[in-house]
């Protein structure tokens, strides 16, 4: 029990959320065990590389980080801020899978020219911290505090970003509390995340990533408007129609519904073919009414195209439902072939 008493306090934060300490460790579903660090505390209650008041800036902690991480050392959680970690080989040879620095405290450490490649980041703060150059290729990012990341000349091919960070998990709870100041400051750091990452992401050629970031961009932006305002309405629109930009299928998508929804009309409100105006009713039968529907979506599709054959015409309320799906159509070609050409050409 005296031995229980002296190993460092640190263990998952999964089992402070259960109410659990060190000496009460119980597995917590089948997927994986809580986690606890073995070493020996020092006065504080927490080993070397947990105890935030152990300064860890001097040059020797990269050497003493590589040979820790080297021997199966505890790396859950540890605290390394402002550490100077420059040029450090964290890779984990010979084995799958990368070293565990889930919930690590790097906030502004010195990352420059390291190797992390395959690391598991989850939840851990990187705030701040310089990753210029650095290789953090199949790493895992996901609820990472990524805010103020410098990313220039970084290797982040094929890293697990999730499909939130975490200010903006933080910006939905805290507009569910009703406290929209805070959600708000949430809402512009997570803007500012996914745009240095889009930056970055655009500077490696990565654009399939970059255009993921740029949708997450504008979408953090359009969230900071006032709900009702009109810019936000609009905003939104641009979102469901193509995803601002990065979303050329919806496009597609759209324009079938429209062609469908205005041919429903149309066989409702009837169409003029050779002096007789053709609709949907009751007295007729199934086949016949299916029929009509046809000549209203082919007359529907040539509409919101813009053809304009002239072997059918719109009658009474059909002239204005036609007017409106022309115009829709010809600005949503226009917007197809704009968004398509974008994304092919960069």
């Amino acid at each position: 029990m005296n031995e229980q008493k002296h190993l460092c306090r640190y263990c998952d934060p999964k089992a402070k959320d259960h109410g659990l300490d060190h000496n009460n460790i119980t597995n917590l579903g089948s997927d994986s065990a809580v986690l606890s660090c073995p070493n020996t505390a020092n006065e504080s209650g927490y080993c070397y590389w947990h105890d935030k008041t152990i300064n860890k800036s001097g040059s020797g902690v990269k050497t003493e980080l590589e040979h820790y991480a080297q021997n199966g050392g505890f790396l859950h959680g540890i605290v390394l801020t402002r550490a100077n970690l420059s040029d450090i080989d964290l890779v984990n040879h010979e084995h799958k899978l990368g070293y565990d620095f889930a919930y690590a405290d790097l906030y502004h450490a010195d990352l420059q020219g390291a190797h992390l490649f395959n690391i598991n980041f989850n939840n851990a703060s990187l705030m701040k911290a310089d990753m210029r150059n650095a290789n953090i290729n199949c790493s895992n990012l996901k609820n990472a505090n990524l805010l103020g990341v410098k990313w220039t000349g970084c290797k982040f091919e094929n890293i697990e970003i999730g499909k939130k960070v975490i200010q903006e998990r933080e910006a939905q709870t805290a507009m569910k509390s009703g406290n929209v100041e805070a959600s708000c400051d949430y809402l512009e750091q997570a803007e500012e995340i996914y745009r240095d990452l889009r930056k970055h992401a655009e500077e490696e050629g990565i654009f399939t990533l970059s255009g993921f970031f740029i949708h997450k961009e504008l979408t953090m932006r359009r969230l900071q408007l006032p709900r009702y305002s009109i810019k936000r309405f609009l905003s939104k629109m641009v979102d469901i129609f193509c995803g601002y930009g990065e979303a050329p299928l919806r496009i597609i998508g759209l324009s079938i519904l429209i062609i469908l929804f205005c041919a429903l009309l149309y066989s409702i409100t009837g169409l003029n073919y050779q002096d007789t105006v053709y609709g949907i009713n009751s007295q007729q039968s199934l086949s016949e009414n299916f029929s009509i529907f046809l000549s209203s979506l082919y007359f529907s599709v040539v509409t919101f195209t813009t053809l304009g054959y002239g072997d059918f015409n719109p009658v009474g309320i059909s002239r204005a439902i036609a007017a409106m799906e022309a115009f829709t159509g010809s600005f949503t070609i226009a917007l197809f072939v704009v968004v398509f050409v974008k994304k092919m050409t960069r």
